[in-house]
């Protein structure tokens, strides 16, 4: 399937859309910052930009820099993540960029992208801060719940209501937080098993504490400068390391709407 996907963002749920997509036959490019605030590392093409290389289940993203980096990875079965925020790729030369068929914005920044509608015949917008036909073309619903995964084609997602998604009782406290502003030091390594109180973090002197037992599910990557309220961890009160390693069933839900959006724009069928 001959598609070209460009993918704004390398955290969970944008590698699980890309991971989706790159199983059928189609072409992805995740775009990313310098240096990428994600958490849940193990599962997220994101950490290809600290690493070189690293493998989300059975598929690799290599880190790449040019038209012909991009390419190899590609023709190597490869999932290419380039440093490039601001998606300048899309306005390269005319003779030598990349045709992308769609264009998807799987950041996660809850706010508007203040997208150009015309930087790719289809633009999917993931969660809160798109509209349909106003800063995308579809948008797919994130929100747990009846909806997840739903393709909207007029519209918004579900509001942002800043609750987390929750196991059992954790909800809030599930979501590991930066108490200040400064340099994150990991004390701490993801799959780590923690009883209530072992120390996970700390920044400029204050202590991220695990606040019940759980698997460290998740945790920003070491030497980071963060703010004061950034989420830089996730507990997991499940008890399970699987978790971990393998892209969530709502990734995965949310893949599933991207691809129905894609084959279902009659402008992208193939002829």
């Amino acid at each position: 399937m001959d598609k070209f996907i460009l993918i704004r963002g390398g955290g969970d749920l944008a590698s699980g859309v890309a991971l989706r997509l790159h199983r059928v036959g189609m072409h992805v490019l995740i775009t990313e910052l310098a240096q990428p605030l994600v958490v849940r590392r193990l599962v997220s093409f994101a950490e290809a930009i600290y690493r070189g290389q690293t493998r989300v289940e059975e598929l690799l993203a290599e880190q790449v820099n040019s038209f012909v980096d991009i390419q190899s990875a590609w023709n190597s079965g490869n999932i290419p993540v380039m440093v490039d925020p601001d998606c300048s790729i899309l306005k390269e030369d005319e003779e030598t960029a990349i045709r992308f068929d769609v264009l998807v914005d799987a950041r996660m920044t809850k706010g508007p992208p203040y997208l150009d509608l015309t930087s790719a015949p289809l633009i999917i917008g993931l969660g809160p801060g798109f509209v349909a036909g106003v800063n995308c073309h579809a948008v797919v619903e994130t929100k747990r719940g009846h909806f997840l995964g739903r393709v909207i084609w007029q519209g918004s997602a579900i509001a942002d209501s800043g609750i987390p998604d929750g196991y059992g009782t954790k909800y809030h406290d599930r979501v590991l937080r930066s108490p200040a502003d400064g340099l994150f030091i990991a004390h701490s390594e993801i799959c780590t098993q923690l009883q209530a109180g072992d120390l996970i973090a700390e920044v400029n002197s204050h202590q991220i504490r695990a606040p019940f037992e759980g698997i460290l599910r998740g945790l920003l990557h070491d030497g980071l400068q963060v703010s004061r309220g950034l989420k830089v961890g996730d507990l997991d009160p499940r008890n399970d390391p699987i978790y971990c390693t393998l892209v969530s069933d709502k990734s995965l839900a949310i893949a599933g709407g991207v691809l129905e959006a894609v084959l279902s724009t009659k402008t992208l069928k193939d002829p």
